[in-house]
């Protein structure tokens, strides 16, 4: 069955930086579009980065634009996101996600179908 399995979170200072991975079983990830969201205790969940099936096209929400970056490795099926220049804004429980349909753009969560159990990301001095 799809499992997507989040790791990497932690506690990390403002500027540092973290990577986040998204392992998937049960389907080959490069078939399907992989979205990373967040949400912040009292905030809806808000769409962070998106990395389509095949030509691999990229999206990121404005406010990690220049500082986060989505890649894949279909030998490892696994999704990564780089995040660096962290800021206490960006803590959050980071969910990665998958979905049957085709999207341009990271989506809203509606959009997807298979959710991974979350990492917590904080950033604090």
């Amino acid at each position: 069955h799809v499992q997507l399995v989040e790791s990497g979170g932690g506690l990390v200072q403002p500027g540092g930086s973290l990577r986040l991975s998204c392992a998937a079983s049960g389907f080959s990830l490069g078939y399907f579009p992989i979205g990373w969201f967040r949400q912040a205790p009292g905030k809806e969940r808000e769409g962070v980065s998106s990395i389509s099936s095949s030509i691999a096209r990229t999206y990121y929400t404005d406010s990690v634009k220049g500082r986060f970056t989505i890649s894949r490795d279909n030998a490892k099926n696994t999704v990564y996101l780089q995040m660096n220049s962290l800021k206490p804004e960006d803590t959050a429980v980071y969910y990665c996600a998958t979905t049957s349909r085709f999207l341009l753009g990271i989506g809203k969560p509606d959009d997807y179908d298979y959710w991974g159990q979350g990492t917590q990301v904080t950033v604090s001095s």
